[in-house]
């Protein structure tokens, strides 16, 4: 579908990517990872024809359709919600005015026995087949549910885009780009606006409907659940895994392994050949060696080790000075925006050393409560600050409220006080802007630099209470996987608000759930509230929307299916049928396993370098094409046994 050759792209002679080559096939839900920086978003572009690069080529298959979703946008606010999401079926007004203008070119002409006038003829036939296609999709059924999946309300449909966030508008671009169905989509951090419901509903929409995916996330769980092969950006060059991003987290550790040892060896070869050169040198019965020993010096390509942990970066928050046993206490906590209620009758106590999540709907809270503990809106009801609090607040905003015209230097500067002004530079070369980073203007840093620099800001003084609004927004995966480490030790209370599961995951051991007016407390981690919450899988987000639509209808049909049981017979053949296609379904999977184990010890023999076969190249592709095959049929097995079991 999509082949890259031998992509260079160069910045300010500095080298992004050199030589880079891979291909996009049909079903491919690829992850694309890399350090902040390493050129994600780029390689986006590029595959999606909105930047040339420096050299190379981006190949694609004739009438392919190509989805982009960037992170930052501007939008137009010109319509309701649902006109808006509706221009991803301009397609269809463009095919109606095309069959139009054929019919009234039928009319015109009479050239009734003419080769051009029977291919005319064929034509209209094939756009009114298409369009009739398009009609019985019921494409604004499609709309709704995809609205409601990205978590919209019915009423929100005319409401118009400007009274909306824009995170919210973003759930709209979101819409539009599903609702056309390309052959292939780039989505680059489509979760950074989601909640835990909506990602899930995504997620689920991906597995089942995408044809072709490259995304950029840094939401480990959301990516591991989507994707089947793994693409990583590491010192310009590329390294291609078929497999889910967890799995090729381990196969990367093995990787680095083996070219660590390489390099050692390599060195070890360099020192002991100067050695040599150095020792015999001036002895003319050695010449002949020497000069040898040179020239195999002056040949040797040195080994590259890719990007590892070599940073300093090591997260650590101040000791918490001891507050009161309860930091915060809610009673009967109510806002209102108003006639808009946002909750009423809050009510629960957060005590010493607690760390819990605000999860919830965009909108239902979470954020306006966690101002409401703030002091920075009033409100109505009891909310109580424990003893000797102090509180640390990172804010979902803070990194776009950093001043652009400073430099990172003076951003710290300007909060530091007392001693540790001394030990800025220190300070800002433990968090990766050592030496000319620090004197770089905020204006130029990445989305992940800004929140890195906004966590700086909140270190320079101890606290007892952590209060976190999305602070992995932009954060590549390793600077999370610190920046939890260090809330885990952090010996104080924490309050995450967050929609990354892989992030709340072994780090809150009780979560507040925000929905509609009411705040509801959960004993337990992040996926022990999931299972609560039945949100594991899009049918049961289904069925409790079901629910709440119309719980007597759904009474109904229950009553209606109970009383029409199939007898024993039709039973006993529909449970044959439902076993045949079971082993059908089983016998595909284990293929699929047996598949997938195959290319993973060929990539691992290609990954430890030197020479192969070359018909291991072959045997790789062979075995990727008949992966895809088997993909699919296992695919439609699994709706043919949906479809017998319903």
């Amino acid at each position: 579908m999509i082949s890259i050759q031998d992509l260079k792209v160069e910045f300010s002679s500095q080298l992004l990517f050199d030589n880079v080559s891979f291909v996009i096939n049909k079903k491919d839900k690829i992850a694309l990872v890399g350090k902040n920086g390493a050129g994600k978003s780029t390689m986006l572009k590029i595959i999606a024809g909105l930047q040339s690069p420096s050299s190379g080529t981006v190949s694609k298959s004739t009438d392919l359709t190509i989805g982009y979703l960037p992170q930052q946008m501007t939008l137009v606010d010109k319509y309701t919600v649902k006109e808006e999401v509706m221009k991803a079926f301009d397609h269809i007004k463009e095919l109606d005015s095309q069959i139009a203008k054929m019919n009234q070119e039928l009319a015109e002409r009479t050239d009734y026995d003419s080769a051009d006038y029977q291919d005319l003829i064929d034509r209209l036939t094939h756009k009114n087949d298409l369009r009739a296609m398009y009609q019985a999709e019921n494409y604004e059924a499609e709309i709704e549910k995809t609205l409601l999946g990205l978590g919209f309300d019915r009423t929100d449909f005319d409401r118009p885009t400007s009274e909306f966030s824009g995170g919210w508008r973003m759930r709209i671009e979101i819409a539009k780009l599903l609702l056309k169905r390309p052959d292939v989509l780039l989505l680059d951090e489509p979760t950074n606006h989601l909640d835990i419901e909506s990602i899930q509903w995504l997620e689920n929409f991906l597995k089942l409907h995408a044809n072709s995916l490259l995304l950029v996330s840094h939401d480990r769980a959301f990516i591991d659940n989507v994707t089947n092969r793994t693409i990583e950006i590491s010192c310009g060059k590329i390294y291609d895994y078929n497999v889910n991003y967890s799995h090729f987290v381990q196969l990367r550790e093995q990787r680095v392994e083996q070219q660590l040892r390489a390099y050692e060896n390599q060195q070890k070869m360099i020192h002991d050949t100067q050695e040599f050169i150095e020792k015999f040198r001036y002895k003319p019965t050695k010449a002949v060696q020497v000069q040898s020993r040179i020239k195999q010096l002056a040949k040797i390509v040195p080994i590259e080790v890719d990007e590892v942990d070599t940073s300093r970066l090591r997260l650590k928050f101040p000791p918490a000075p001891r507050s009161g046993d309860y930091p915060v206490i809610a009673e009967d906590v109510s806002k209102t925006y108003g006639e808009h209620n946002v909750f009423h009758d809050v009510t629960f106590t957060i005590k010493r050393g607690e760390k819990v999540a605000f999860v919830g709907k965009n909108g239902a809270g979470k954020s306006t409560l966690v101002k409401c503990i703030m002091g920075e809106i009033p409100f109505e009801g009891n909310l109580k600050i424990g003893h000797n609090v102090k509180i640390g607040y990172f804010a979902q905003n803070q990194a776009q409220l950093l001043d652009g015209e400073l430099t990172v230097f003076d951003t710290i500067d300007q909060v530091a006080v007392g001693d540790i002004r001394t030990r800025i530079n220190d300070i800002l070369g433990a968090f990766m802007f050592g030496g000319p980073a620090s004197e770089k203007k905020v204006k130029v840093l990445s989305g992940g630099e800004k929140s890195r620099l906004a966590m700086i800001r909140l270190l320079l003084q101890p606290v007892n209470l952590l209060i976190m609004d999305e602070p992995t927004n932009h954060l590549d995966m390793r600077t999370k996987d610190i920046l939890k480490d260090a809330i885990k030790d952090f010996n104080g209370t924490v309050i995450v608000v967050s929609h990354d599961r892989d992030f709340l995951d072994g780090l809150v051991e009780k979560v507040y759930e925000f929905g509609g007016g009411h705040v509801k407390e959960h004993l337990g981690g992040i996926y022990d509230f999931l299972a609560q919450k039945n949100m594991e899988s899009l049918h049961e987000l289904e069925k409790k929307e079901q629910l709440q639509q119309g719980i007597h209808a759904a009474k109904n049909v229950e009553q209606e299916v109970k009383q029409s049981k199939l007898n024993y017979q039709e039973q006993k053949e529909i449970n044959k049928k439902i076993k045949q296609a079971e082993k059908r379904v089983s016998e595909l999977e284990q293929h699929v396993n047996d598949l997938e184990s195959q290319i993973n010890c060929i990539e691992q023999q290609l990954a430890q370098g030197g020479e192969v076969d070359p018909d291991i190249y072959n045997r790789h592709s062979q075995l990727n094409a008949e992966l895809e095959q088997t993909m699919t049929q296992w695919e439609d097995a699994g709706e043919e046994l949906e479809k017998i079991k319903q």
